[in-house]
């Protein structure tokens, strides 16, 4: 299989301001992306591009073989995977858990009218019981801590078996403790082989977790760099990048620290 995401001398251009200048990236099915960077670097637009949600105004981006202008986008957004805290915003609070999850199999937040078979049932109630959520099934979203709304959203983002899989700042506001479990649970799917790539923009490397193989740093709109993640989360690239000097280091386990120098 090829690469299920390649861009080429992407740009993004609003109101003549370049929100991305030049972006050429490429991720293969079995890569586990980190996407690091200051406020205001493009991290954001540049998700809306891999996702599908918005096309470059310059270049060409190749999202699971097919190119961004030249596909009903409608056909290619369910093959992949997107938990942000946007889409948070447009589940309904009294929706169940469980039916958060479920709903994934049409594309839609909130249940109407929709008919879901014995199998999709199964299907999101495994998804739940491999996030640690099953407890939760019959709870109302909105009732739920933000820890525990963050891996229902990935849950759903799961549910259809995407080709990518992508997440917006999934450790962002939570606690300590619930920052730890979700890092634990993302590193512990990220090794596994029936993963598909995927992709995770972060502002702090202490949210990286292991079994993630790559990192992409990006500032100032441009991609500063790009490849293995120890030849990228390094003090050099990072101090570059922030616009401070910051000591680096690397655990065992593979989790990483940054401070000021």
């Amino acid at each position: 299989m090829g690469s299920v995401l390649q861009l080429t001398d992407v740009s993004v251009v609003r109101d003549g301001n370049r929100i991305l200048d030049r972006v050429s990236w490429e991720v293969q099915p079995t890569d586990r992306w980190v996407i690091l960077g200051p406020n205001g670097a493009g991290k954001t637009t540049l998700l809306q591009v891999v996702s599908a949600s918005i096309h470059p105004s310059e270049g060409e981006a190749v999202l699971l073989g097919e190119t961004l202008g030249k596909i009903d986008v409608f056909d290619l957004r369910p093959r992949i995977g997107f938990a942000s805290s946007a889409l948070a915003r447009r589940i309904p609070a009294d929706e169940s858990v469980l039916d958060v999850v479920l709903t994934a199999a049409y594309s839609v937040t909130g249940r109407w009218n929709e008919t879901y078979e014995d199998v999709d049932i199964r299907r999101a109630r495994r998804v739940l019981a491999e996030w640690k959520l099953d407890h939760l099934a019959e709870r109302r979203f909105g009732n739920l801590s933000d820890g525990e709304q963050k891996r229902v959203q990935i849950a759903r983002s799961v549910m259809t078996d995407p080709e990518l899989l992508l997440l917006d700042e999934p450790a962002a506001s939570l606690d300590l403790g619930a920052r730890e479990e979700l890092v634990q649970l993302l590193g512990n799917y990220a090794r596994s082989t029936e993963a598909p790539a995927m992709v995770m923009v972060t502002h702090h490397v202490e949210e990286i977790p292991p079994g993630f193989t790559h990192a992409l740093l990006i500032a100032d709109a441009r991609v500063r760099a790009a490849g293995a993640i120890e030849d990228v989360i390094t003090e050099p690239h990072l101090s570059e990048a922030f616009g401070l000097p910051l000591q680096v280091e690397r655990s065992d386990d593979g989790r990483f620290t940054a401070r000021a120098a």
